[in-house]
């Protein structure tokens, strides 16, 4: 029943009978039978009936709570014999907010200096993205926010609290200022995060507590991009310091926001559950490391 279980959590992941298909490398047919037989042993149909995907029905949508708890609890059996065999292997699957890419790093490499046995797949995902991965099994753990949005019930493992600068080029006015305000940010013609990352909405947030209304003449969900467009003395972004470090150099320059002087937390975050396959559980006892430094 598991295989069939997991058959279901893919067409409830991917909406379309031929994706989820393809995703699972078996024949649309095979899938469609599976699923059939699954709602059969249930004794409950599963989907809207039809010549395509028409949805869960609620007892379909039951069927997924119970389905994401049974498969993950069988994957943390499997991984767990596979240690038991081999020492902690296997891939990790790892949700990232794209502002955090600069610190993730500081995670992995010494992660995987006591696990060569593992592999990573770091994928840049929005806060949403991650929460929604982990809920449906297509990420082990994520990087988010922790403080600043509700996050459910998930394990939390806080890595290092962000802070804010105004990035510009080396040439602009205020470069070689000790510090800039937030009111004083918003009437630069500003660049940055779109509305679907949660960096945006902070930003958002705090320039609405320092009474200023902003409106950005270029986003983007790329901080290459947004880093680019700074980088030609157009226009200024609000960034996390551990952003500009990274692409800092000479022609940029990266002044501390105060009033306020903004920090919020970003962490390790994973599905809870009473056993996490040892492979995760490694990852967080290093994530906790990392915060004690």
């Amino acid at each position: 029943m598991i295989d069939k279980l997991e058959m279901f959590i893919a067409l409830a992941n991917e909406r379309h009978f031929g994706r989820a298909a393809e995703s699972l490398g078996v024949t649309q047919p095979s899938l469609s039978g599976a699923i059939k037989q699954l709602g059969d042993q249930l004794g409950v149909q599963l989907v809207f009936r039809g010549s395509r995907f028409k949805g869960l029905t609620p007892e379909g949508a039951r069927v997924l709570d119970w389905a994401l708890k049974i498969v993950g609890d069988a994957r943390t059996m499997r991984e767990e014999m596979r240690t038991l065999r081999r020492g902690v292997s296997g891939n990790l699957r790892i949700g990232v907010l794209p502002t955090a890419l600069p610190v993730i790093a500081r995670l992995t490499a010494p992660f995987l200096d006591r696990n060569p046995n593992v592999d990573l797949t770091i994928l840049s995902h929005t806060s949403t993205e991650i929460l929604d991965g982990i809920e449906r099994l297509e990420l082990e753990a994520g990087i988010t926010y922790l403080d600043n949005e509700p996050l459910g019930r998930v394990v939390q493992v806080p890595l290092y609290r962000e802070t804010y600068v105004l990035l510009v080029a080396a040439s602009h006015p205020m470069a070689r200022r000790p510090f800039v305000t937030w009111e004083e940010a918003a009437h630069e013609p500003l660049c940055l995060l779109t509305g679907d990352m949660q960096n945006r909405r902070i930003v958002n947030q705090h320039l609405a507590e320092a009474g200023a209304h902003v409106r950005a003449t270029v986003e983007s969900n790329s901080t290459i991009a947004i880093v680019a467009h700074v980088a030609t003395g157009r226009w200024a972004s609000i960034v996390p310091l551990e952003l500009a470090e990274m692409f800092r150099g000479p022609d940029l320059a990266a002044i501390p926001m105060r009033d306020p002087e903004a920090r919020h937390t970003v962490g390790l975050i994973a599905a809870y559950r009473d056993t996490h396959t040892p492979v995760l559980a490694a990852l967080l006892d290093e994530g906790r490391k990392l915060a004690r430094l």
